[in-house]
This record gives structure tokens, C-alpha cells and sequence, in this order.
């Protein structure tokens, strides 16, 4: 049974839907994360929070991450009565994409019974995109003269949805509330699964699977130090003799693993999917 490295988290989804692909073909995946997301600017969520809607003009905030949810969730925690004052939250409406948005935002109050804690939550299931929800917001704020919206962000986001509201006269105030970042535990868990995983020292230990150029550039350091990757022949050093396959999971990180890191890649998923991953995989070991 060939070992499987899948480099990301694994979804939440139980039991996770890649390594479920992968075990049905007779594969023995492993799941490693290799992002960390950590909450920045606190202090000026803080400062917005602590000022409230009312002095700022807001209409509305907006979430579209658990990870903005949290970044909420911390500062309001933080927060004393005194510093907040007389700052109301309750009455104003969150717009969040997704009902998982938006039940990590009504679970707030259970655990901070304040007028800091969001309470008029709009969206959820009727805004399951970015696309969706700016919709839905133009059309529940098409009565509201000259709205203002608080929005939270990550350092990754799609200009759809303030490009849309902006056009519908929709103001906001962006505020970057979390960053991605390689794993700082990347190392140990790797080491961790590595001794689950069975070996045999006269085959090779099976394939890694990249998700993304920039997990790709963070983690192919620490790899090197574990396995001999497949390389192009202008790159490849004498004797190294490969112990692992390459399969990327799109054409994007395809071309980074070959252009930037020299990598021969075996294997590009059609889509990117479970199950194209996995024939993808099937297919070529039966070929070779």
C-alpha cells in the first residue's frame, strides 16, 4: 500500500473527503497542514469596536471568514465595560457569507453576553458566495440612504464584493483582520506523521501532493530533508535516485513545481477534486 503526503489541513468534513478518495483505490494518505492563519490589527478592531457604530457612521459590518469571526470574538473579549462605553453593537447588521459564518457569529453570544456580541445576523444560507451576498445587501440596503459598511478581510480576497457594493453606492472601511502564514508547526507534524507511516526500504514511500505555489515554496525546504524528489535533468544531482512521485493538484502549482522548483511533476488533477485526484493517482501507477 503506497503512502499518500497530502500537503494541506484536512477538511473538516469527517471522515475528509481526499484521504476517503485516496483509501478507496488502496492508498494509505496522510493529511499535513502547512498554513496557519493569525489574527493582526487587533488593536484597531479594537479601536472600532470600542468607538461603536453610531460614532462612525456604520450601517452594517461585514464577515466572510470564521477567521474575521474570531478576530471579533478575541477583541470584544478583551474589551472592559469601560473602554467600550456606551458602544452598541446588537442592533447592527452582520451581512456574513454561509451558514458556518454565520453560526460561528450568533455562537459569540453564548459565551459574551454584551452589546459588543453581534445579534441582527443576515446572510448565512441565502449568501453562500461572495457574489451572493453582495446581492443580498444592495437589495436589503436599497432604502438606507448613503450606507457604511465595516468590512473585515483576510491578506487574500477576491475584489468582487467591494467592487460590487462600491458600484451600488455602497461605502466601506476595510480592515485586514487575519494572515496566512506558513505553519510553525509544519516540521513536527510532518515528523509525527512520518512515523505512521509504514516504509519499506526497498520501495519507494509513495507520493506528495501540492495544493498551492506559496504552501509549496514554504514547505520544499524541510522536505528535501526527508525525501529525494524527482528533478529535471539539468537540476538533478548524480545518484539521487527518486523516492517519491509528484502530483500537483492544478496547472498553476503544476508550473511552479516544474519552473521554480525544478520538480518533474508525474501528476496534474484534471480538477481539482477528490475524485480527479485520486484516478489521476490510480491511473498513472497502473501505467507505470
Amino acid at each position: 500500500m503506497a503512502n499518500v503526503l497530502l500537503l494541506r489541513a484536512p477538511l473538516e468534513d469527517s471522515p475528509d473527503k481526499y484521504e476517503s478518495s485516496l483509501r478507496s483505490r488502496g492508498y494509505n494518505p496522510f493529511s499535513v497542514p502547512v498554513l496557519e492563519t493569525v489574527i493582526v490589527n487587533r488593536s484597531e478592531l479594537a479601536c472600532k469596536i470600542g468607538n461603536g457604530p453610531k460614532q462612525q457612521d456604520f450601517t452594517g459590518v461585514i464577515i466572510t471568514s470564521k477567521r474575521a469571526v474570531e478576530a471579533w470574538s478575541g477583541v470584544i473579549q478583551d474589551l472592559s465595560t469601560r473602554e467600550h462605553g456606551a458602544a452598541d453593537w446588537s442592533s447592527v447588521p452582520f451581512y456574513v457569507v454561509g451558514e458556518s459564518t454565520a453560526s460561528a457569529l450568533r455562537a459569540i453570544r453564548q459565551t459574551c453576553d454584551s452589546p459588543l456580541a453581534p445579534k441582527n445576523i443576515r446572510g448565512g444560507a441565502e449568501s453562500g458566495t461572495a457574489e451572493a451576498l453582495a446581492r443580498f445587501i444592495l437589495n436589503d440596503l436599497s432604502s438606507t440612504d448613503r450606507p457604511r459598511l465595516l468590512y473585515l478581510t483576510g491578506d487574500k480576497n477576491r475584489d468582487t464584493l467591494p467592487s460590487t457594493l462600491e458600484r451600488g453606492g455602497i461605502a466601506l472601511d476595510s480592515l485586514q483582520v487575519y494572515a496566512t502564514q506558513g505553519s510553525s508547526r509544519f516540521s513536527q507534524d510532518l515528523e509525527n506523521t512520518l512515523r505512521l507511516a509504514p516504509v519499506d526500504l526497498h520501495e519507494p514511500w509513495g507520493w506528495i501532493v501540492f495544493f498551492a505555489p506559496s504552501s509549496a515554496e514554504f514547505v520544499t525546504p524541510t522536505l528535501r530533508s526527508c525525501y529525494r524528489f524527482p528533478m529535471k535533468e539539468s537540476c538533478s544531482h548524480p545518484h539521487s535516485i527518486p523516492n517519491v512521485k509528484i502530483a500537483a493538484i492544478g496547472p498553476t502549482t503544476a508550473k511552479y513545481l516544474q519552473d521554480s522548483l525544478c520538480f518533474v511533476v508525474a501528476v496534474v488533477a484534471p480538477k481539482p477534486n477528490p475524485e480527479e485526484l485520486g484516478d489521476s493517482i490510480t491511473s498513472y501507477d497502473q501505467q507505470h
